[in-house]
């Protein structure tokens, strides 16, 4: 999939008079002049001091190489926990677990990148504490990096697995080029692999582990694949697609412990209902958290993330947040959203990057997602979540269809397999803010997408 490791796409919407959901100015869950977002210096722009990203995923990576493009010219520092360059995440879940690609080969840019554009890398050296009164960031180490402007890309973690034998050799999690390394060294050997949840990242790997030869096994506890991400009839593809691949999926099923050797090895796992399923490689993927711990402690509004205002602003005009740990207002859904996907990131990147440079941002983009399983190329425009109707246009029994989502008569999005032409209309169609197909015209048989949305449509 296209997220920065996430297990699946994640769209937490505010939740507007609820205790413990911090306002956040320019949030519409507040109600602030448009003054307060456009008065000079509101806006917290860097105005060539130095600026602190907390992070070296794709999202602080681009919010790195955005203040360059923009020319910005103060000192930039990416603050990261782990060695070497920034890197894409994409690819952990499929072609690097067959090793059609080498860790050189994920690299966002070359190493010579940041070098010639005066950007300071700092890796094994986490952030440990922010002083928002003096604006010094604290590393691990003790060194002190002051700011004028700090920029949280602190990305989110695998939720831990809560079953007894999680800490058995070959349970894994996958987020990090680390996690995708043990897992790929497991998977050359692996007989017997269990990935326990259906979302992207899970069937990914299912399906990366399928072609490797192993026996496979996917254990939801939800009533269907992807329920959090996808429609019901794309959820019922995606299941029957990967039964015919080979692989077992229990729905409605959940792990209630895991057993190992002598060695500490896992070797079987213990279902409800007492089913015992042979697993030398256990992969969890049921969900992630977003990394907001540095953000609370230092007293900034969080919950399920990060929240900020339409210029990615936090309750501290100095301090921003992009990518998977930041919720935010979306003119694509109601309330506040936080999406983990590598487009997300960039877009972010971009906007924080016009607002720090003191520039008008780029208008926000309509939401997009892919995921490729097999053969099969999954791509989603827009947000789907809370639709309460679709219709299908295409063949599912080809491999090529979609699915579009409404709510009431108002198109929201479309979840498209191996039809990027209809992947695209829709991302134009939202975009323009154009009428869209009524639910009874997509119904009818041979709905074309593509051609809807180049003919007249009536105001």
């Amino acid at each position: 999939m296209d997220t920065d490791g996430a297990d699946e796409t994640h769209t937490g919407a505010g939740t507007p008079g609820i205790p413990g959901t911090p306002a956040i100015p320019g949030s519409p869950d507040t109600d602030v002049t448009p003054a307060a977002l456009t008065t000079p210096g509101a806006s917290g722009a860097a105005a060539g001091g130095p600026v602190v990203i907390v992070g070296a995923g794709q999202a602080g990576a681009e919010t790195a190489a955005a203040l360059r493009d923009r020319g910005f010219t103060g000192p930039v520092t990416l603050v990261g926990d782990e060695p070497g360059p920034p890197y894409g995440r994409p690819p952990l879940s499929k072609d690097y677990l067959t090793g059609g690609v080498e860790p050189g080969g994920l690299a966002l840019r070359p190493p010579s990148y940041y070098r010639d554009h005066g950007i300071t890398l700092t890796g094994r050296d986490p952030a440990v504490e922010i002083d928002r009164d003096g604006q010094r960031l604290t590393l691990a180490s003790g060194r002190e990096l002051p700011y004028a402007a700090l920029v949280l890309a602190t990305g989110a973690r695998p939720r831990p697995l809560p079953v007894p034998g999680a800490g058995l050799a070959g349970v894994l999690a996958l987020r990090s080029l680390e996690d995708a390394t043990a897992i790929r060294d497991r998977l050359a050997d692996a007989r017997d692999v269990l990935v326990i949840g259906g979302g992207f990242i899970g069937l990914e790997v299912a399906a990366t582990a399928r072609r490797s030869g192993a026996r496979v096994t996917v254990v939801e506890a939800g009533p269907r694949l992807m329920a959090r991400a996808v429609s019901a009839p794309m959820s019922a593809f995606l299941a029957g697609h990967h039964r015919e691949q080979g692989v077992r999926v229990l729905l409605g099923r959940e792990v209630t412990a895991l057993r190992g050797d002598a060695a500490g090895r896992c070797r079987v796992a213990e279902l409800d209902g007492g089913e015992r399923v042979p697993a030398d490689l256990v992969v969890a993927g049921i969900g992630v958290l977003p990394n907001c711990s540095l953000a609370a402690a230092a007293g900034l509004a969080v919950g399920d993330g990060v929240l900020v205002d339409d210029r990615l602003r936090t309750s501290d005009r100095a301090v921003y947040a992009v990518g998977d740990c930041a919720r935010f207002p979306s003119p694509y859904a109601p309330g506040r959203l936080r999406l983990e996907s590598v487009r997300n990131a960039v877009e972010h990147a971009r906007r924080v990057a016009a607002v720090l440079c003191g520039d008008t941002p780029p208008p926000a983009a309509v939401p997009w997602f892919w995921s490729e399983q097999y053969a099969l190329r999954l791509q989603i425009a827009g947000i789907t979540q809370g639709h309460d109707r679709t219709a299908v246009a295409g063949d599912p029994a080809a491999g090529r269809f979609s699915v579009l989502c409404f709510r009431g008569e108002r198109l929201v999005g479309t979840e498209s397999v191996n039809r990027p032409a209809d992947h695209m209309a829709t991302r134009r169609l939202l975009e323009s803010g154009a009428p869209g197909p009524a639910p009874a015209d997509a119904e009818r048989p041979g709905f074309d997408l593509k051609a809807f949305t180049r003919s007249p449509q009536p105001v």
